[in-house]
């Protein structure tokens, strides 16, 4: 989809300075957007408290209760189960499809993680409920090492409660390492998942993958490879996924939240995290499908490509080239 932004900086600032930001940047934003024209989503400094100040501003200037006008709701006003999770949950279901096409398995695996906001924390949920370990994290302020896995429970207390670094994380755990120099890329795993923010993985840090086994990266942040970082995963044979389809799994849950809006329903956990995992496989299997169709099998950015293009095309040709 569409991205789109703001200078605002949310650190440092109090509950009620962040909702008036929200409440100013809709004013301006609730003529672009509706239901049927288009919807947006939170991103990176963008989550539940935040979409709840936009969409009560929303509601105000439209007057009238929209529903499908912004996902990542809140479950009381029209959310959607698994939509906080589908990111990071589907980022790791398409890993797990590409790992089982080449004859390995996210159980036993070790995995690093990039990130600790939304993304990454369900990245990390998912991998270790499949059986990895995940061996690193980070934010901003440095990377944690964790050889016996990560405590999912204590990140999401420390990021998503308290709002802290990943030093209050190491001090509250065992078994848990922060470094401030070097890199998260430097760790020796099989998979590694960029999440945390574009670019973010260059040519020196995929070579450091390279040296140190990784056979898989799948992309949950957008754009976090840099051209060069995507030319050494091929020239080492590092089964790659691009974002535009790893991390694909939030924007089919707005979907699926927008299904539930449209019929007034509201599904269980079970079900739609069910119709998340299908999704992810078709999105696995159709980019597969189409890079050996085109002669290149196994170079999924070929064929995420060449599978998006051709829709796009064939519609607007059906359509009269709008």
């Amino acid at each position: 989809g569409g991205k789109g932004g703001s200078d605002f900086d949310p650190k440092g600032k109090s509950e009620l300075e962040i909702m008036r930001f929200c409440q100013s940047f809709m004013t301006e934003l609730h003529k672009h957007i509706g239901e049927y024209k288009d919807v947006p989503a939170g991103d990176i400094g963008v989550g539940a408290r935040e979409i709840g100040f936009l969409f009560g501003q929303y509601r105000r200037l439209a007057g009238q209760h929209e529903s499908g006008v912004l996902t990542g709701k809140g479950l009381a006003w029209g959310g959607s189960l698994v939509r906080t999770e589908a990111t990071g949950y589907g980022c790791v279901y398409l890993t797990e499809e590409m790992m089982k096409a080449h004859g390995a398995s996210m159980s036993g695996a070790k995995v690093i993680v990039s990130g600790s906001g939304n993304v990454a924390i369900y990245a990390i949920e998912k991998a270790q409920e499949l059986g990895a370990t995940v061996v690193g994290f980070s934010d901003s302020s440095g990377w944690v090492s964790t050889p016996d896995g990560v405590d999912v429970e204590l990140l999401k207390d420390v990021k998503d409660k308290r709002r802290e670094r990943v030093t209050a994380y190491v001090e509250e755990s065992t078994g848990a390492t922060f470094h401030e120099d070097g890199s998260i890329w430097d760790l020796a795993a099989d998979v590694a998942l960029p999440c945390a923010t574009q670019n973010e993985l260059n040519g020196d840090h995929a070579r450091a993958l390279a040296a140190n086994g990784v056979r898989f990266v799948a992309e949950g942040a957008n754009m976090p490879s840099t051209p060069e970082a995507i030319e050494v995963f091929r020239e080492n044979g590092i089964h790659f996924a691009p974002g535009k389809a790893a991390n694909a799994g939030g924007v089919a849950t707005s979907a699926l939240e927008m299904q539930q809006n449209a019929s007034r329903d509201s599904w269980s956990f079970e079900y739609t995290d069910q119709r998340l995992h299908k999704i992810m496989s078709k999105i696995f299997r159709t980019m597969s499908n189409t890079a050996k169709e085109y002669g290149r099998e196994g170079d999924y950015v070929v064929g995420s490509n060449i599978a998006g293009f051709k829709k796009t095309a064939d519609a607007m040709l059906a359509q009269g080239v709008i």
